[in-house]
């Protein structure tokens, strides 16, 4: 018999992200909103996703676009009413979505009225929602502490004479975890939602959750070279992975279970062997830690094949993988290996053992966008200019057809579009047969339609230079996925492989029912997979 977790819809599903402000815009202010994701639901649900993830649509000065909330249990009028969201999950629901929220419980707006009470004096109840520390005897910041964002993580406030910890923008003030009082409100936030019919969380940054209780000193960073981030100058042992914090995760998780069939995701950017401990003492902590390894591990075979191995082999027992090829704050997968391996990417993402994240607009081909400087919108850019942070380009408007403004909005879009919207779009791909998009869809659907795919084991294969191979397999038989991540033709002599059957899809899209002789052939940047035909899957 399957493990539970492996019939539970987060383990079978693929995921999508959507980034609400460049969907799809319904009211003509050139920025997306929630009816405009109503009104492209038919898009998803023939695409094949089972869930969407949105990014936040609180409301908020939008200082960090929407991650600086100024209330949890409110619709921004930017993106519609709390009409409109019930509308979205209904329609979601009633097309057979899941939707899930970002939850971004580790710091607020300073326009959040805890935060307005909180910094109104020294002895108001709320004063320990937040970190307030005394200035250093020079009178400068308490410690070392960086922002995310650049500068010195600590804000000097000159009504109350003391500094509040920011682990991003200065308007976006850490909360205190260690409060019991802060705990309590935001799991109260969980449960409005989860009441609301939502099918779980993204939590951001939950490693930054709990902050070291004596705020010592984070040592340098050995590693650091010009050019880095600033922040990357210090290791954040003291700021941020606290052992604390899987505490807090376990309580999180506690909140979800109080509901039927919810799924609680962390967005954790560290080690992998750091990165599995947040599935928590008996994996009663995040049922998925975001797995980020393909974001930033260079597109070689050899590096990608002890990746994945090293990550199965950390995975704690029943633990259930997952796996992420674009997001909201990296460049685009399509420019990061380039539009043939994007195909080949594709693959990888749709045919490993886990829990597949999409971007929106990756099954598209959509590549990183140039901004100009004066259309840099991004804080990050504008804090650290001119090293490659910016993450406007990743974040450009949604390419549904030819017409001004690619189909997203009758008005000037926010951010600027791709110059190939006019070829590139959803309009022009879905009747080529041998599209992009329609590799992604063929991908999804066989995953739906072999177990192997979906919950089978992943079992490496031998292979050298640009080849990677793997074999997923359940008791029912085995599935083979050739992937040449390589510009050159590659051969490999089938009994090495030790599995017949024919090619059910190829990364081209045209060698569907090919059989498998005595040896199996790829082309330049080809992926396939190879297993019984169609007509002996049971």
């Amino acid at each position: 018999m399957p493990s539970p977790a492996i019939t539970s819809w987060w383990a079978l599903g693929v995921l999508y992200q959507i980034y609400p402000r460049s969907f799809q815009d319904a009211d003509g202010d050139g920025v997306g909103d929630l009816k405009g994701i109503i009104a492209r639901l038919p898009y998803l649900v023939d695409l094949g996703v089972d869930a969407i993830w949105l990014s936040p649509i609180f409301p908020s000065p939008m200082a960090d676009f929407g991650y600086d909330i100024a209330d949890y249990v409110g619709i921004d009028p930017l993106f519609g009413t709390m009409d409109d969201f019930d509308a979205l999950v209904a329609a979601a629901h009633g097309a057979g979505l899941k939707l899930i929220l970002d939850l971004v419980p580790n710091h607020t707006s300073d326009q959040h009225p805890w935060f307005i009470e909180s910094r109104s004096s020294r002895d108001n109840p709320k004063r320990d929602w937040y970190l307030w520390r005394d200035p250093a005897p020079d009178g400068g910041p308490p410690n070392n502490w960086l922002s995310e964002f650049g500068g010195s993580g600590w804000q000097y406030d000159e009504r109350t004479q003391q500094y509040h910890y920011h682990a991003f923008l200065a308007q976006q003030p850490d909360l205190n975890w260690r409060n019991p009082d802060v705990r309590a409100a935001v799991y109260q936030v969980m449960r409005f939602w989860l009441r609301k019919g939502v099918d779980g969380f993204r939590v951001d940054v939950i490693w930054h959750l709990i902050k070291d209780d004596q705020f010592r000193d984070n040592p340098p960073n050995p590693d650091f070279r010009p050019g880095m981030p600033p922040h990357a100058a210090l290791h954040p042992v003291y700021s941020a992975d606290r052992p604390e914090t899987l505490q807090v995760v376990a309580e999180m998780r506690r909140v979800i279970d109080e509901f039927d069939a919810r799924v609680l995701i962390g967005e954790i950017y560290l080690p992998i062997e750091r990165l599995v401990a947040y599935y928590g003492e008996g994996l009663a902590g995040a049922q998925l830690p975001f797995n980020f390894a393909l974001l930033s591990a260079p597109w070689h075979a050899r590096t990608l094949a002890a990746l994945i191995e090293r990550y199965e082999a950390a995975l704690p027992p029943g633990a259930w993988p997952n796996w992420v090829l674009g997001n909201h704050d990296r460049p685009r997968v399509a420019s990061r290996v380039g539009p043939a391996q994007a195909r080949v990417a594709a693959m990888l993402l749709l045919t490993l053992r886990g829990t597949p994240t999409m971007y929106y607009g990756d099954e598209i081909g959509m590549q990183q966008v140039p901004i100009a400087p004066d259309q840099v919108r991004d804080p990050f850019e504008k804090n650290v200019p001119g090293i490659g942070v910016g993450r406007d380009g990743c974040r450009t408007p949604m390419q549904w057809d030819a017409t001004e403004h690619a189909g997203f909005s009758s008005a000037e879009p926010w951010l600027p579009l791709a110059a190939d919207s006019a070829q590139e779009n959803v309009a022009n791909l879905n009747p080529d047969a041998q599209s992009i998009l329609n590799l992604y869809r063929a991908l999804i659907a066989l995953r739906k339609r072999l177990p192997q795919l979906a919950h089978g084991d992943y079992a490496p294969l031998a292979a050298d230079g640009d080849l990677l191979l793997y074999r997923r397999h359940d008791a029912e038989g085995s599935v083979l996925i050739a992937l040449n991540l390589g510009a050159e033709p590659v051969s490999v002599v089938s009994e090495t492989i030790g599995l017949d059957g024919e090619i059910l899809l190829s990364t081209a899209m045209d060698r569907g029912g090919e059989r498998v002789g005595s040896e199996l052939s790829l082309r330049g940047h080809e992926g396939v997979i190879v297993g019984p035909a169609p007509d002996d899957v049971v």
